[in-house]
């Protein structure tokens, strides 16, 4: 492991990517393309960077949660069946990393992205409906454990655009505007952080003075993130939430294909 024998320069590095990840995160998802490169760049291994990733990542969204939960945009009740399925697949997908090759999704993930940006671009921004929660039901469940679980696997496995993913699913199976969506992505998000960051702890893949280091500079961005979401709506929201979409595709079209 490293020591925090770090240059003076790496500190900052350090500090300044989690202050922007973390508030760019509270509002689109996407911190992680930020931050994984960072751990990376001061020689963090892959999977050290991975785990010490989900260590200060669960600072930032769970700050982001709280907010939203605070401020009546989030019901853990009515969601409460959305953790235990995001647990469960963030749970598996964390343990399958040290058993599977995941280089089939450096092809497809692109693609995936590039079309849930072309769809959030071309989306209705639901700014007159869409602040009531579904009516509950089988097929509500469904969605829920579907959704849940399928991001959950996604988030233990890879990462990048998780947040992202939430917000727009969670909008159209839905129907919920663009800040319940948000509230929503923000604390499934840390559910899906926080088991996969136990589990990499577990499997022994955490650095632990760089991911405090990271994770209380992620807290703060993700702090004002999250109130200036709040605060100025979905006319905020929207634009910064497209272009994380479209920085994430790519970012990654580029690392898979070029």
């Amino acid at each position: 492991m490293l020591e925090l024998g770090l240059e003076f320069n790496s500190l900052l590095l350090i500090i300044a990517i989690g202050l922007i990840a973390g508030f760019i995160d509270a509002i689109a998802g996407g911190g992680g393309l930020l931050t994984i490169p960072a751990l990376l760049s001061i020689g963090l291994p892959p999977h050290l960077a991975l785990g010490t990733n989900k260590l200060a990542a669960s600072f930032g969204s769970c700050t982001a949660a709280w907010t939203y939960f605070r401020k009546k945009l989030f019901d853990p009740q009515f969601w409460r069946w959305s953790f235990v399925a995001t647990a469960s697949g963030a749970f598996i997908g964390t343990f399958a990393v040290d058993f599977i090759s995941s280089q089939w999704l450096d092809k497809l993930l692109p693609l995936v992205i590039i079309i849930i940006a072309v769809y959030s671009i071309v989306m209705p921004s639901n700014k007159d409906g869409g602040d009531k929660l579904p009516t509950a039901g089988p097929s509500l469940n469904n969605k829920i454990f579907g959704q849940g679980f399928s991001l959950g696997l996604y988030d233990g496995i890879a990462g990048p655009g998780t947040g992202a993913f939430w917000t727009v699913s969670s909008m159209s199976l839905y129907k919920l505007n663009i800040l319940l969506a948000s509230g929503l992505a923000k604390a499934m998000n840390f559910t899906s952080n926080f088991v996969s960051f136990i589990t990499f702890v577990y499997l022994g893949h955490v650095n632990w003075t760089i991911g405090l280091l990271l994770g209380f500079s992620i807290m703060f961005g993700s702090y004002f993130g999250a109130h200036s979401a709040i605060r100025f709506g979905a006319k905020f929201i929207r634009p910064v939430f497209i272009t994380m979409v479209l920085i994430i595709a790519g970012n990654l079209a580029w690392q898979a294909w070029f």
